[in-house]
């Protein structure tokens, strides 16, 4: 006797829409990602100039906004492990970026501080993203730009 398969009608399968991007419970992070590399793509170009990667970028930035800041401090803030912390201050030192300078008062404490160089090509690349982030939101409006800018922040929380 042949055996028929039945498809079980489940509350999941009637709900699975038939564009399955549409509604997804993946589509969000999905489209984040693919915006998230069209952005990253540009800065990169725009960086490659100045010899510097998004990875140093963020440093940079954390130490332009903050002023000098521990590599403990600087792992907390940027997500990264400590050996990465310390391929990217290895790096900023290598490319005169930053300098380790020793805490006063505790010898095992090193704060990582932007070097006069490193402040002209942390501006020099601030600048030279600008046309990068215009060049990939160009399809928004200015008001579309700001908004997507603050529902972001929503989602992570900044």
């Amino acid at each position: 006797m042949p055996t028929e398969r039945v498809r079980a009608e489940t509350p999941a399968a009637a709900e699975t829409p038939d564009n399955p991007q549409e509604g997804s419970p993946f589509a969000m992070g999905l489209l984040l990602r693919r915006a998230h590399d069209r952005v990253a793509a540009a800065v990169d170009v725009a960086l490659a100039p100045f010899g510097i990667e998004r990875r140093h970028l963020v440093v940079l930035m954390l130490l332009h906004a903050a002023g000098p800041l521990s590599q403990r401090d600087l792992v907390i803030q940027t997500n990264h492990d400590k050996a990465s912390i310390v391929r990217i201050v290895d790096d900023l030192e290598r490319l005169d970026l930053a300098t380790r300078q020793l805490v006063q008062g505790d010898r095992r404490l090193r704060a990582v501080t932007l070097t006069d160089h490193g402040r002209e090509i942390f501006a020099a690349a601030y600048q030279a993203a600008r046309p990068a982030e215009a060049g990939v939101t160009a399809a928004l409006s200015p008001g579309e730009t700001r908004q997507l800018q603050t529902l972001l922040r929503k989602i992570t929380g900044d």
